[in-house]
């Protein structure tokens, strides 16, 4: 949670984590966007806000007793620590990235349009399970009509280029452009002064797929002209697996998380399944994290991490760093 944040955006956020209906947490989660400050600091936190009004207008519309039945269901549950969605023109490769990188088998084939529903994986990155999703490829002519919502309702994406298309760049701007219509804009970098509620904008790192492909090499430079600016470009084999590592972790801390370990007083930390927050979080966000009475009941913390001597006592103020390991302490 980033510091600094005023005493009536707190108190809506209270009020938002005690209410259970979807439309009075729908209201409270505008009140909190239109409370909070709009500055670098805040960028995920502004993100995250349109996430979660997203999927709860998504929850409203789908359960309400008017709402129409347009052919299968395509929701899927949020697991691991955030959701990446895998978008792209036809025959991108994108299904080959979800296998290159999660133990997902999605069908793979050299016509387009082969994924037709979500196809879901789990990439483990040290320890930190995230959900990779492959989703129906966009097109000019065609985008499935639920693909906006899936996107929209992301944490962060990879954008898939075929570097055996002559037409590569066109095919990418293709894809935002129709994603854009949507009101779902793909970033480099989220935007720090928004102050529109009904565009999402989503973190996005640009997969370069097919480098081993004849002419891919050149193509890859006029993506890097074209793209190189908005995205980092992380080229990509997935039949001699070059590139996976990087645009693995590349997606990974698209999330904006920290990776935070817990010990009890007198035994060794737990470093085999990290506690994940978001980047600017609190002893006491993470104490939330680990059982919901520590906000009331935490006294302190002891650190082991970044910014401290090895098991300094801290406050419940105290902002968090990648790989700390905490140690909570209540009466």
């Amino acid at each position: 949670m980033p510091a600094n944040l005023p005493p009536q955006y707190l108190k809506a956020e209270l009020e938002f984590r005690a209410l259970a209906n979807p439309g009075d947490r729908l209201e409270k989660l505008r009140e909190l966007y239109r409370l909070l400050p709009k500055h670098k600091g805040t960028e995920k936190l502004q993100s995250d806000l349109k996430q979660k009004m997203s999927r709860l207008r998504d929850e409203i519309e789908g359960a309400g007793p008017g709402a129409r039945k347009q052919g299968p269901s395509h929701r899927l549950p949020h697991e691991g620590a955030g959701r990446v969605v895998l978008v792209g023109p036809p025959n991108a490769g994108k299904s080959a990235v979800l296998a290159g990188l999660t133990n997902a088998r999605p069908e793979i084939a050299a016509y387009p349009f082969t994924t037709r529903g979500p196809q879901p994986g789990i990439l483990d990155w040290k320890g930190v399970a995230v959900q990779l999703v492959d989703l129906p490829a966009i097109s000019p002519d065609f985008m499935e009509p639920w693909v906006p919502g899936m996107v929209r309702s992301a944490d962060a994406a990879i954008l898939a280029a075929d570097l055996a298309d002559d037409d590569v760049a066109e095919g990418l701007e293709s894809t935002l452009d129709r994603l854009a219509a949507e009101h779902v804009e793909l970033v480099g970098e989220l935007p720090f002064d928004d102050d529109d509620e009904s565009t999402r904008h989503l973190k996005t790192v640009l997969a370069a797929v097919k480098v081993d492909a004849p002419g891919a090499l050149d193509r890859l430079e006029i993506v890097r002209e074209w793209f190189g600016t908005r995205f980092p470009v992380f080229p990509v084999s997935t039949t001699a697996g070059q590139g996976l590592e990087s645009l693995a972790e590349a997606a990974y801390h698209s999330l904006g998380l920290l990776r935070i370990y817990t010990k009890v007083p007198g035994r060794p930390a737990d470093r085999t399944k990290p506690f994940t927050v978001p980047i600017g979080s609190t002893v006491l966000d993470l104490a939330r994290e680990v059982h919901r009475d520590f906000e009331s009941s935490l006294k302190f913390a002891r650190i082991w991490g970044t910014a401290v001597f090895e098991g300094q006592s801290v406050k419940r103020d105290h902002e968090l760093h990648d790989g700390d390991i905490v140690e909570l302490h209540a009466p």
